[in-house]
């Protein structure tokens, strides 16, 4: 998740779908989490994830500023705790306060796998560092190694 204005996320995502090799959109509600897609919260609204039956959807919802934001990284987190808990991963990279930390600490005391990035790779560590300060990292790597750890955790997920 990113915190950008309202009116660049769809504009973001757009741009990243053309560069990267997986899927990236800026979510509808009801849109299905999946292998090889990224959604890019929408500016101005929360992106929450649910459980449909055998997998999981996105909603997109307005609602109250959480740890000054809107989107909020906490709000996604707090509904994977709820919606996926050991069959997520959470991962909170550089960024100026505290949004996210408690989020993610919900995530890993759901079971889900949480990481950190370290103060030597973030260029604005504050994000990462309060989740590891709360105990909510179970792992802190390097921007470097973080990819490696998605794919472990795909990998994981599909046996």
């Amino acid at each position: 998740m990113q915190h950008i204005p309202e009116h660049s996320t769809a504009a973001f995502a757009k741009r990243l779908n053309g560069l990267c090799a997986i899927t990236v959109k800026e979510p509808e509600d009801g849109d299905l989490v999946m292998r090889g897609r990224a959604l890019i919260a929408p500016g101005g609204r929360h992106l929450m994830v649910e459980r449909r039956g055998g997998s999981y959807a996105v909603s997109v919802k307005n609602g109250p500023l959480v740890a000054r934001h809107r989107p909020s990284v906490d709000v996604l987190f707090r509904s994977a705790a709820r919606a996926a808990a050991a069959n997520a991963l959470g991962i909170l990279m550089t960024g100026m306060g505290d949004d996210g930390a408690n989020g993610l600490l919900e995530m890993r005391r759901a079971g889900a796998q949480t990481v950190a990035q370290d103060e030597a790779s973030c260029v604005v560590f504050g994000m990462p560092e309060e989740a590891i300060d709360r105990g909510a990292a179970a792992k802190v790597l390097p921007l470097e190694q973080i990819h490696l750890e998605i794919r472990r955790f795909g990998l994981s997920a599909t046996r």
